[in-house]
């Protein structure tokens, strides 16, 4: 590290022939998607090719959990910087300077974009789940003292000084080698299997070292590895992403942000008595790891604690911002 001398994915030397991809991003929040006018990007310099979401050869997702995440957008817009089709170019500046010539036909529709918003919309993933031990309410009703509030914990951008990045190098028989800035490889190695239509033992996933992740790249990485695997399968020449600081802080998700509302009974000498809960944490537009982090946050309410009567009560809301994912002190 003192010397220069560690290596990470973007210092990996390439192949000649290798290209650089970028994604085009919505520039609204919510809205139909009515149509792409590549015809510019196709012919900005030095670029290479062109995909949406109709030539994907095959499963076109990245989520980590319930494939409601899509690689490319394919009917709506979700929010504000999702991607929407991809180039492959020459260099990174160029297939960045090309994103931006598409012309992008959106209908917008009303975007959801905050708690209050989400809760007047019932916009949600799921039922709220409550989770209770003795009788909290009761107990509640018989305390001495009783105090009622709530306070909002914000979200938070991982900013790994180390950017999102992947290349892919095609192999023999339609493998593919990934070299990948992610905190979760096999993820990786099994999204690029499903999106190459090949056996996850096609596909070798590597990673040396992060220069950080903090959970911003447990499952932000399948975007770029994926996008960079289709590439290198269809053209048969290496392929390479990273994003741009500026696209990485729009496309990537971030720490949930939280309100949490408490009704506390305690006795003369402060002693909690008795606690009940509601979580709303605003989880975007896609599921991502929304439940385990909202039941972390809920398993782990008490800290060291013990509180004989307590409920919790968690509402997981969705909004049209990027999908909340891990971060460092998940939940």
């Amino acid at each position: 590290h003192v010397t220069g001398a560690a290596r990470y994915v973007d210092d990996i030397p390439l192949p000649a022939n290798a290209v650089h991809l970028a994604f085009g991003q919505a520039d609204v929040a919510s809205g139909r998607l009515n149509g792409l006018d590549l015809d510019a990007v196709r012919a900005a310099p030095g670029v290479v090719a062109v995909l949406t979401a109709a030539d994907l050869p095959f499963a076109n997702d990245v989520s980590p959990s319930v494939h409601d995440e899509p690689l490319l957008a394919t009917d709506a817009v979700h929010y504000l910087g999702q991607p929407l089709f991809l180039v492959a170019a020459t260099s990174h500046l160029a297939a960045r300077k090309a994103a931006r010539l598409a012309q992008i036909d959106i209908t917008p529709t009303p975007a959801i974009l905050t708690i209050e918003d989400a809760l007047a919309a019932d916009s949600r993933f799921g039922e709220p789940v409550v989770w209770q031990n003795g009788d909290a309410q009761t107990a509640l009703a018989a305390a001495p003292h009783r105090l009622t509030d709530s306070f909002d914990i914000g979200g938070q951008e991982h900013f790994y000084l180390e950017g999102q990045a992947a290349c892919a190098l095609p192999q023999d028989n339609g493998d593919v080698l990934i070299h990948s800035s992610t905190q979760h490889p096999t993820e990786i190695q099994h999204k690029v299997a499903d999106a190459i239509g090949q056996p996850m033992h096609a596909v070798r996933v590597e990673t040396r070292r992060m220069g950080g992740g903090f959970g911003g790249k447990e499952s932000q990485g399948n975007a770029l590895a994926v996008a960079c695997a289709i590439v290198a399968s269809k053209l048969g020449r290496p392929a390479k992403m990273r994003y741009d600081r500026d696209d990485d802080m729009m496309i990537t998700g971030k720490r949930h942000d939280f309100r949490i509302g408490y009704d506390v009974g305690y006795d003369a000498d402060g002693r909690v008595l008795a606690v009940d809960f509601t979580h709303h944490t605003r989880a975007g537009w896609a599921l991502d790891l929304t439940h385990p982090v909202a039941d972390r946050a809920m398993l782990h309410s008490d800290n060291a604690y013990d509180i004989a009567h307590m409920r919790i009560e968690s509402h997981r809301l969705r909004t049209n911002t990027q999908s909340a994912t891990a971060f460092r002190g998940f939940g």
